[in-house]
């Protein structure tokens, strides 16, 4: 089974959960920006949540579909399309051989996720199949996609088939067959909800005058043109610290916000350096990660402090949504 790339679209790549436990050697994490949709994708699919899928970002691709296939995609509308006909997210679907899967103007969010059953046959890269952009590391061979590559993908797993099979009935001729039922985003994370962001003070957060310290969630920010998948920098009212000070550059985190000496914000992303020297005003929590993922140039958004108590609770409750939605679809599975 395999997939060829037509046109490539802005930027799409092959990532999974990231590259943990080679920070120390200066390999960064990278793997999803928006890691629930990713996750979510999967389990539609019947694939590990952790499998590696095609992260596509504000302009999707052209993909011709050599073998039927079933896939899931989920995270930002970009107005997916099979042979011209619009598709449904977050749901599973069967997809006949010849089609062809593309993506037209971006209606929500900035980024879709497109999980094959089985996954994409590609080598891991340090425990991971995510591309490192920078480092040419990871996915396929190391970069973002092409026009004219084929990438192959992993064979069907058992626990798919009886899905894939009815759905593949249900559309008979037709380029693909959605299920009539589907995943509510909103249940884990809504992503459209990305009016106001929480985060924890950061480490240098002190070091800030206190009506830099006040504005920083009382003003409302614009991600700039200048973004990517290492950061957002986004403007506001310029921030300052009390004092010039030097700090030890220390480890950083998907998240993590610094201010360099223009004032101007920097949210640190999924292909951050792993080390950091400007200082940190505050860190998006985990739970919200997903909703800055799904912002784009031009957006505005808001801060807004909570405790780190209140943090943990909140990604507790955001797992064990997870959880439950990963056994609601077995059991949806088992019954179909």
């Amino acid at each position: 089974m395999s997939i060829k790339v037509e046109r490539p679209g802005l930027l799409t790549s092959l990532q999974d959960l990231g590259r943990y436990g080679f920070q120390k050697y200066g390999v960064i994490v990278s793997g999803a920006m928006d890691a629930v949709s990713l996750r979510i994708a999967n389990l539609l699919v019947g694939n590990q949540e952790g499998e590696a899928a095609l992260e596509i970002t504000l302009v999707g691709p052209s993909l011709t579909v050599k073998e039927d296939l079933f896939i899931a995609i989920t995270g930002g509308d970009l107005s997916p399309q099979i042979d011209g006909e619009p598709v449904p997210l977050w749901r599973p679907v069967y997809v006949r051989k010849g089609s062809i899967l593309s993506f037209g103007a971006c209606r929500t969010g900035s980024r879709a996720y497109v999980a094959v059953s089985g996954g994409f046959a590609v080598e891991e890269v340090m425990n991971s199949k995510s591309t490192y952009l920078r480092g040419g590391i990871g996915g396929f061979k190391g970069r973002a996609l092409k026009a004219g590559d084929i990438i192959q993908c992993n064979k069907m797993p058992k626990k798919s088939e009886d899905l894939f099979i009815k759905l593949k009935n249900k559309g008979g001729f037709h380029p693909f067959a959605a299920a009539d039922w589907y995943v509510n985003p909103a249940s884990v994370v809504n992503i459209k909800n990305k009016t106001e962001i929480r985060v924890i003070r950061g480490g240098e957060f002190d070091h800030f005058t206190p009506a830099s310290q006040k504005q920083f969630f009382e003003q409302e920010f614009k991600i700039t043109p200048n973004s990517d998948r290492m950061g957002y920098r986004i403007e506001g009212r310029a921030l300052k610290a009390e004092e010039s000070f030097e700090l030890i550059s220390e480890a950083v985190s998907h998240g993590t916000i610094q201010v360099p000496k223009d004032g101007n914000p920097i949210i640190l992303l999924a292909d951050r350096q792993t080390t950091g020297g400007y200082p940190k005003i505050a860190q998006v929590i985990t739970a919200d990660l997903p909703l800055i993922a799904q912002l784009k140039p031009g957006e505005k958004t808001r801060f807004k402090e909570i405790t780190l108590e209140e943090a943990e609770q909140l990604y507790l409750e955001q797992e064990q949504k997870m959880q439950q939605l990963k056994m609601g679809l077995q059991l949806k599975k088992h019954k179909e």
